[in-house]
């Protein structure tokens, strides 16, 4: 799955469209690299997400392609806040 869906679908970023300018201006790290908005995501990724002063560190744990709004924070694990 396409990282920018990715965050969507797991709720970490409200909206595709700003994961996709969030990948763009190099916020979002797959890896420790800076991520493309159409970088595959696997389980076991480690995803760092910048956003302004905080940064969020997750590693995925499943890439369902439709998930419920109960469900989605069973879909990465919390490394950092």
């Amino acid at each position: 799955m396409r990282i920018d869906k990715y965050l969507k679908t797991s709720r970490l970023i409200k909206r595709r469209t700003v994961a996709h300018e969030a990948c763009m201006q190099e916020r979002i790290l797959l890896n420790g690299r800076p991520a493309k908005p159409g970088a595959d995501v696997k389980p076991g990724d480690r995803i760092d997400i910048c956003f302004g002063h905080s940064k969020l560190a997750v590693r995925v744990v499943s890439v369902p392609e439709h998930v419920s709004k109960e469900q989605a924070p069973q879909l990465y694990e919390i490394l950092t806040d």
